[in-house]
C-alpha cells in the first residue's frame, strides 16, 4: 500500500518527552509502522517510546486507527484519524 496523508493525535506524556512535538499532525504512511518511523525520524527516540525490540506496539501504548486498536502491521487508509495513548498507572 501506499502512504496515505493521515492525521495523528500523540499523547500527552509523548508531548511532555518531546516538548516540540505537536499534539495534532498530519503525515504521509502506509502502516502503522512508517508512521512510527516517521515520527522517530522528526523526534529521534520517540519510536522507542512507542515500539519495542520485537517490534512491536509497547504494552503500555495503545494505536487506534478510526477507533479500533492496531498493531504495527496495520494499513493506514487515507484520511485515517490515528491516535497514540499512554497507560496512566500508579499506586
Amino acid at each position: 500500500m501506499s502512504a496515505a496523508t493521515i492525521d495523528v493525535r500523540l499523547a500527552p506524556l509523548l508531548r511532555r518527552l518531546f516538548p516540540d512535538a505537536q499534539p495534532r499532525l498530519t503525515l504521509d504512511a502506509g502502516t502503522v509502522a512508517e508512521l512510527v518511523d516517521r515520527l522517530d525520524a522528526r523526534w529521534p527516540g520517540m519510536g522507542d517510546c512507542i515500539r519495542d525490540s520485537r517490534p512491536a506496539v509497547r504494552r503500555h501504548v495503545s494505536i487506534f486507527v478510526e477507533g479500533r486498536r492496531a498493531t504495527l502491521d496495520t494499513q493506514l487508509p487515507p484520511g485515517a484519524d490515528v491516535f497514540i495513548l499512554t497507560a496512566i498507572s500508579g499506586g
